[in-house]
């Protein structure tokens, strides 16, 4: 069971989404709320696998909620669901740690596949989003920079650059679950990053891999 929680403003929008996971098997929604106020309180005492985060709300925008969850909580997962696809948006919501990027006239399925993709590892993206990520790249100079990385450390950075979930670099390494996550521990410790999307943006920024 994904336990999910919803923050929009729009409440029909959020009523929807609620409705739409709440029916669908394998879905728990743990919380919906009109803004990311207490956002770090609410994921300590709800306790969910995925937080689904709209930008603008009154009050701290979803980006300013991301980087508040982040300095409290690492492991929970967060899916920026916007209107938004401009370059400012993406970057700064990866750099505060988003897990993945879905725009809000995504298709149910669509919606549900990337909160699927996020808790098993992947960092989901529509088509316009990952234009815009490439974007960025192609206007970012190299770094010759390493990070002391190990060269398993770089296998495993690179499978994530891939695209691949956990269990997919654990299966192409032959390795553990349990030993990927220790890897991926000591690489965000390495990049100082907070997540896997913020993670792979580094490794293709600084040219690590």
């Amino acid at each position: 069971m994904i336990k999910v929680l919803l923050y929009d403003d729009a409440e029909q929008l959020r009523k929807t989404v609620a409705l739409l996971l709440s029916k669908t098997e394998g879905f728990e929604v743990v919380g919906q709320f009109g803004n990311c106020e207490t956002a770090a309180e609410d994921i300590s005492l709800l306790q969910p696998d995925v937080v689904l985060m709209d930008i603008d709300m009154p009050g701290k925008s979803g980006i300013e909620g991301v980087r508040i969850i982040r300095e409290k909580h690492q492991e929970v997962k967060i899916i920026m669901l916007t209107v938004f696809d401009d370059n400012r948006n993406v970057y700064d919501a990866i750099r505060f740690g988003a897990n993945g990027y879905v725009l809000k006239k995504s298709s149910p399925e669509n919606i549900i596949n990337a909160i699927r993709d996020v808790h098993a590892g992947g960092a989901p993206m529509n088509a316009s989003i990952a234009t815009q990520v490439l974007k960025m790249f192609a206007g970012m100079s190299g770094s010759t920079k390493t990070y002391d990385l190990s060269d398993r450390e770089k296998e495993v950075l690179q499978s994530l650059v891939d695209g691949n979930s956990y269990k997919m670099v654990a299966a192409a390494l032959k390795i553990s679950i349990d030993t990927v996550r220790t890897h991926i521990r000591s690489i965000y410790e390495k990049l100082q990053v907070n997540s896997k999307s913020e993670a792979v943006a580094k490794a293709l920024k600084d040219r690590i891999v």
